[in-house]
């Protein structure tokens, strides 16, 4: 097991109730069928791609697989400030398939509640949410801070989901471990944690519950990714939770160098900057290793890039310090972190937003959801010449879709935001893995499960592979609601989930 270095003294004003300000929401879970041995409840990433959360449970014991916020639309939002639904009571473990917030992210928020369980990640994982966690406190106190100093919040006042300090309490809570080590979790009741490509540290879990094998497909990466291994084959099981992000959608199959090099030239050509929103971890390393490889052809000469975000400078550092965990040497990963510029400090950013020349800034987040990076559009999307650059799948209700689907405005700290620059979405740059690629991995398995539930993806993307799946494959699966039960000890009853 891995243990964090660091240790915060409780803050004692931390587990009072929350001012009646905070969005009122509820989480509507159904009722659990009578007389079930062993079920999975689906609180989250269900008919959306966010606030993964799956509950495993039978008579004895609970456990949950990934904790994660939601984002999108207000109403997806306004549930990451919904009270933990009573069936997390007496969850004493969370198993955490990656760092992602979609994913990790509502982990302090439940502690902040008085959970005082224990989370269980690969090494890399744990470390990666080491940057993300208190980060993502931080900036939600900043942004409430903002928005009660501009008044532009629906509430008086504006408060943060948790905060940073409740993000450094529930690292305490983590422990670390290697891929394929079996973990016991419970009395009976085993883990184990295989790649799956996607982000440094992702990882299927694979769960043996007394003898029933489920297995979490995580988010899968893509074959033959230029930074990332391949997912590794899928294990075995009885029940299998797959996700669907691109369930429906194909990736561009131009190579990743030649539509970026194109589209930045393009802007660059006109006097324009190209910013491109993307996720600190993951996506800022990818997009920094195929610009060092522009830059080695001779392209983007004399066009600075600046990474415009101390967390993902830091995943950087992490990302060469673990190379078994991705196909970049050491030495080749330091050569792709530095053709970027490092932004750290906070009036450097400005300085940034008010530079008038061509450049390349690469700023958090990926779904322009927060972060420094809506300071750069709120200042580059209303001229013609600027570039929005998107590099992966952004979710209904998020700026990036409302953006990449055409949107002649944006909202932005309460304030509305022309747009007038080119925006486009380079899909080949994802860290998902395709329909044909989840496909692939399907494929894989020589035994059919018993049910598969297509997970984490928008409606229509996990209908759509649930018909692929039982067309190509034979399989029974189905897409579950958010709130239903699926029964794990006996047969499926499709009507209940229907």
């Amino acid at each position: 097991m891995h243990g964090h270095k660091r240790r915060h003294s409780r803050d004692k004003t931390r587990a009072r109730s929350l001012p009646a300000t905070e969005p009122q929401a509820r989480l509507e879970v159904e009722p659990r069928p009578a007389g079930q041995g062993l079920a999975i409840g689906f609180l989250g990433a269900s008919g959306t791609v966010t606030g993964s959360r799956y509950l495993l449970e039978d008579d004895s014991t609970r456990i949950l697989v990934d904790c994660g916020l939601f984002q999108g639309g207000r109403e997806l939002r306004n549930l990451n400030w919904a009270p933990p639904p009573a069936e997390l009571n007496g969850v004493e473990t969370i198993l955490l398939t990656h760092a992602h917030l979609d994913h990790s992210g509502a982990i302090p928020r439940l502690v902040r509640s008085g959970w005082n369980g224990r989370v269980i990640a690969t090494r890399a994982t744990a470390e990666l949410c080491e940057l993300l966690l208190p980060d993502s406190g931080h900036l939600q106190e900043k942004d409430a801070q903002f928005a009660n100093r501009r008044g532009y919040s629906r509430h008086q006042p504006a408060l943060p989901l948790y905060t940073q300090n409740d993000a450094l309490i529930a690292l305490e809570r983590f422990e670390g471990v290697d891929f394929d080590e079996s973990v016991e979790v419970a009395p009976g009741i085993s883990a184990r944690f295989h790649r799956v490509g996607h982000i440094l540290g992702a990882a299927a879990i694979e769960i043996d519950w007394k003898g029933t094998k489920i297995l979490f497909s995580g988010d899968l990466g893509r074959y033959g990714d230029a930074v990332m291994l391949d997912p590794s084959p899928p294990t075995e099981a009885d029940y299998l939770i797959v996700e669907s992000t691109y369930g429906n959608r194909e990736h561009d199959a131009r190579p990743p160098e030649q539509a970026l090099g194109e589209s930045i030239e393009r802007c660059v050509a006109r006097g324009g900057t190209v910013v491109i929103p993307a996720f600190a971890v993951g996506r800022a390393q990818s997009l920094l290793y195929h610009l060092s490889l522009l830059k080695k052809a001779g392209r983007l000469q004399g066009v600075p890039v600046y990474l415009d975000s101390p967390m993902a400078i830091d995943a950087s550092e992490i990302m060469c310090a673990n190379s078994r965990d991705h196909r970049l040497s050491h030495e080749q990963c330091k050569a792709a972190c530095a053709v970027a510029h490092y932004v750290r400090d906070a009036e450097e950013s400005k300085a940034l937003t008010a530079d008038a020349n061509p450049k390349i800034i690469i700023s958090a987040s990926g779904m322009a959801t927060g972060g420094r990076v809506l300071h750069h559009l709120r200042q580059f999307a209303p001229d013609a010449r600027n570039l929005v650059l998107f590099a992966g799948f952004q979710a209904a209700g998020t700026r990036g879709a409302a953006l990449v689907a055409g949107a002649t405005s944006i909202k932005i700290y309460g304030e509305v935001v022309p747009v007038l620059a080119e925006v486009i979405n380079l899909s080949m740059l994802s860290a998902h893995a395709d329909c044909n690629e989840i496909m692939r991995w399907l494929s894989g398995m020589k035994h059919a499960p018993r049910m598969t539930f297509v997970t984490h993806g928008e409606a229509t993307a996990s209908t759509s592979l649930v018909a692929r799946i039982s067309r190509e494959l034979g399989w029974e699966c189905t897409a579950p609601r958010l709130g239903s039960w699926g029964d794990l000890a006996a047969s499926i009853e499709l009507k209940s989930l229907m």
